[in-house]
């Protein structure tokens, strides 16, 4: 089983990134699939899951500019996100099945 984050970089505030998260190892599309983040000296949140029929929910801190999706073709799933701040400033972690992935490192920051 692997999950395995992309997308993550330094962007300004009020700007976009889309986080990646390739799966492999299990049947993707059976599973619901969570996105975390950690920002340093925080405990890890839960942002945003997607269940396998496809229901979505969202940390209240970002509703509203970040979207879940998953396309399960490809076995992966994506977080649009929009509108970004510096509190959204963290390591990204997709989770599914039992397994976490290794983080991709979003910085928002002028």
């Amino acid at each position: 089983v692997q999950l395995v984050e992309s997308g993550g970089g330094l962007v300004q505030p009020g700007g976009s990134l889309r986080l990646s998260c390739a799966a492999s190892g299990f049947t993707f599309r059976l599973y619901d699939m969570r996105w975390y983040r950690q920002a340093p000296g925080k405990e890890r949140e839960l942002v945003a899951i997607i269940t396998s029929s496809g229901d979505r929910d969202y940390a209240d801190s970002v509703k509203g500019r970040f979207t879940i999706s998953r396309d399960n073709a490809k076995n992966t799933m994506y977080l649009r996100m929009n509108s970004l701040k510096p509190e959204d400033t963290a390591v990204y972690y997709c989770y599914g099945f039992v397994a976490w992935g290794r983080g991709t490192q979003v910085t928002v920051s002028s």
